[in-house]
């Protein structure tokens, strides 16, 4: 089996270019996944999300965490849980408004770090859609502009621990389905494991590895790319010991942004045989999304194409 994709960034303006952008697009062409190094985020930063996320936890989400588990009986289970995920979360809006100050239990000093944090991964966001528009030969800037609508990108963070868990057999972290939106920049626990992603038909680990960022593509890169670039079938495994920490940031697009496939990328041949993605408005995407995130992506294009029939969209201004 190959290797996952472990990508170093150190020297992308300089003499390795050419081979980091090969990596790139290698990983996103046949992994839609791949781990960053020499990032450019401080390795401090990283530990001080780190330790403050894990205390954080500990202070205000454990008890809570195990009182539900003991009201739903999940500690107890005999079938497998198909209904719901052995995770603990909460979720920070960072763009286009933050709700950083309006989150309850979270230190001052939590709230600042958290907002740091997501400032550098939205810069890196930013430079990998530009490397992706290099690779697939699209000008500078094309992918951020797609994503604009007209109040800029959606940024958020999902910030989850993920427990030990007794009948991980039973019950999953989190449900295998892919991402809806565009670039999900995922900083993981480096000790305990458990996101896995598909690809061949087999369930393949992504290594734990301290300081890194996992990068994945969501469906909107994939429908813009019509296909070339393709979001990936994604789950995390709960394990019998230790809690995975799992802080992921989604670098969408705005709501309002209309995201169809690059005319560039729409080959003649995809053209004449009518395999074109999609043309819809972003927030009506999601909408359907959060009512099938668990179910195959395939039908939910299907659905907007056919949005697409009846209502034919005209072009938005992105100014």
């Amino acid at each position: 089996m190959e290797n996952f994709p472990v990508i170093s960034l150190e020297k992308v303006n300089g003499e390795e270019r050419k081979t980091i952008l090969e990596q790139i697009k290698d990983a996103c062409e046949n992994w839609g996944f791949f781990e960053l190094v020499n990032h450019g985020i401080p390795h401090e930063l990283l530990d001080t999300v780190e330790r403050m996320t894990k205390e954080h936890y500990r202070k205000c989400m454990e008890q809570r965490f195990k009182e539900l588990v003991a009201s739903k009986g999940l500690d107890a289970v005999q079938a497998e849980v198909n209904d719901m995920d052995w995770e603990s979360t909460f979720h920070l809006r960072h763009l286009p408004a933050s709700n950083i100050s309006e989150l309850p239990d979270l230190d001052d000093e939590y709230r600042k770090v958290m907002k740091e944090f997501a400032q550098k991964l939205e810069k890196l966001a930013e430079e990998l859609l530009d490397l992706f528009c290099e690779n697939l030969g699209l000008e500078k800037g094309y992918l951020k502009k797609a994503f604009y609508g007209s109040k800029g990108p959606n940024f958020g963070t999902k910030v989850s621990n993920y427990p030990p868990c007794p009948k991980p057999d039973l019950i999953k972290g989190l449900r295998a389905h892919t991402d809806a939106g565009g670039i999900i920049l995922l900083f993981q626990d480096d000790k305990v494991s458990g996101l896995q992603l598909l690809k061949d038909g087999q369930w393949i680990d992504v290594p734990p590895m301290r300081h890194s960022i996992v990068i994945n593509l969501g469906d909107q890169l994939e429908v813009i790319t019509n296909g070339k670039y393709k979001s990936v079938l994604h789950r995390v495994i709960a394990q019998t010991d230790g809690t995975r920490m799992s802080i992921a940031s989604f670098y969408n697009p705005g709501s309002d942004a209309v995201i169809f496939p690059a005319p560039n990328l729409v080959e003649k041949e995809a053209e004449e045989k009518n395999q074109v993605y999609p043309k819809f408005v972003f927030e009506d995407y999601m909408k359907l999304y959060t009512t099938v995130k668990f179910q195959a992506k395939e039908p939910r294009f299907q659905a907007m194409k056919e949005v697409e029939a009846a209502v034919k969209l005209g072009p938005i201004a992105t100014a």
